[in-house]
């Protein structure tokens, strides 16, 4: 028999194998199950489930169960504050329920399973309440401050590895998406080239930078870079929202400041709290001139075939999202056989210690006539180098070729 010292070392024991390196290939709701099994085990009891705190803050979300798998299956959302779990969330401390009845738990699977003794402990992180992990017994039980304690203990560890795989899972997720939004294949046009590049910065971690370019009934060609601000699974879905819009709206003008009208009208009316910076530049039929507008963004580069790359003198109008009442500029483009235009977001020219105006210098050296997507790659190679991006970059490059067809070779 174990002695009063062994047990809780023991116990302490098997709480620090709840998050052991086997666990390390398991998704989210996985690596739960079998986290609740551990403590299901450890403690004694019959039931145990954790709830997670829904994106909008006010719900507690049956994600992991055991013995209670209904909670999950029904997908049983609890108020935050209210009921058993609520209030575990709001008080970020422990709550022992000795007798389970109607009028301290909310959730009617615990009653009609029996469930006479409940504990639960808040997932806490950087000082909030993400989740609570509680335990049920379907015999009367007076869990103990040691007890309480164990469980906390469990609950830290489950919070640490929960918000671990979520952010991989997060990541993965934001990636996937964002790469399903940027264009596979930018489309063929007679006369025109286009190239672009797109690489994740912060870590890796994605955000709401993208380029898009289609063509319209009318014979326009629309050419968009734009960038919303945030990182992560947030703003990718955000973009993925916009660039849907934005498309949308395409086929009711060609006008690209009333493009980017409509788009800050949808954007004030249905994505609260979104801010971001377009260029929208609309390729005539000819292919002889591009009419851009602005709303925030970098201004784009010319590279004409015998001449230095110049910024091009673009009026900058406000962001999306942020006053409607201003009123948005469209300005013409030449772009006359064998001259580029040059695209990006700010993470291409945006360098800690330096100004934005020093990257576009670097960015209007680097460029030179050539093939659209030789000079991308020299670009990405000259601006970013072997060091990682602070911030998504995306550029695109829009070339009209010469006269005869033919393109421009690389300078040697």
């Amino acid at each position: 028999m174990a002695t009063d010292v062994e047990l809780p070392r023991e116990r302490l024991r098997r709480i620090e194998a709840i998050t052991d390196t086997a666990l390390g290939h398991l998704g989210v709701e996985e690596l739960l199950a079998e986290l609740l099994d551990r403590v299901r085990d450890l403690l004694e009891v019959d039931t145990a489930a954790v709830l997670l705190l829904d994106p909008s803050g006010q719900y507690l979300v049956a994600t992991a169960a055991r013995g209670i798998e209904e909670e999950v299956r029904q997908g049983v959302r609890i108020p935050l504050g209210r009921g058993f779990a609520g209030r575990i969330a709001a008080l970020k401390a422990p709550v022992i329920l000795e007798a389970v009845d109607h009028s301290n738990v909310l959730n009617p699977i615990l009653r009609d399973k029996g469930i006479r003794s409940l504990l639960g402990v808040p997932l806490m992180s950087g000082g909030e309440a993400i989740g609570v992990l509680h335990v049920g017994s379907l015999t009367t039980r007076l869990f103990t401050p040691e007890e309480t304690e164990l469980l906390q203990l469990a609950a830290d560890r489950v919070a640490l590895a929960t918000q671990a795989r979520q952010i991989q899972v997060s990541r993965a997720a934001a990636a996937t998406l964002q790469r399903s939004l940027l264009p596979a294949k930018l489309p063929a046009v007679p006369g025109m080239e286009f190239a672009s590049r797109y690489a994740p910065g912060g870590g890796g971690q994605v955000g709401g930078d993208w380029y898009d370019v289609f063509d319209v009934p009318s014979g326009h060609v629309f050419v968009v870079v734009g960038d919303v601000a945030g990182r992560g699974i947030q703003a990718a879905v955000a973009m993925g929202r916009l660039r849907t819009a934005l498309r949308a709206y395409a086929l009711q003008t060609d006008d690209p400041a009333d493009l980017l009208a409509r788009l800050d009208a949808h954007v004030r009316h249905f994505e609260h709290g979104i801010m971001a910076t377009v260029l929208c530049a609309v390729l005539s039929p000819s292919s002889d001139c591009l009419v851009a507008s602005c709303a925030g963004h970098p201004p784009p580069v010319t590279t004409p075939p015998d001449a230095p790359a110049r910024v091009v003198d673009l009026p900058p109008d406000l962001p999306l999202g942020v006053d409607p009442t201003r009123p948005r500029r469209a300005t013409p483009i030449p772009l006359p056989a064998g001259h580029a235009l040059f695209l990006y977001t700010d993470g291409l020219i945006e360098r800690r210690g330096f100004s934005p105006d020093v990257g576009i210098r670097r960015l209007c050296a680097a460029l030179s006539p050539g093939p659209a997507d030789a000079i991308c790659g020299k670009v990405m190679f000259e601006l970013l180098g072997a060091e990682p991006a602070a911030d998504d970059v995306a550029v695109l490059m829009v070339s009209r070729l010469l006269v005869d067809g033919a393109g421009l070779s690389m300078p040697t």
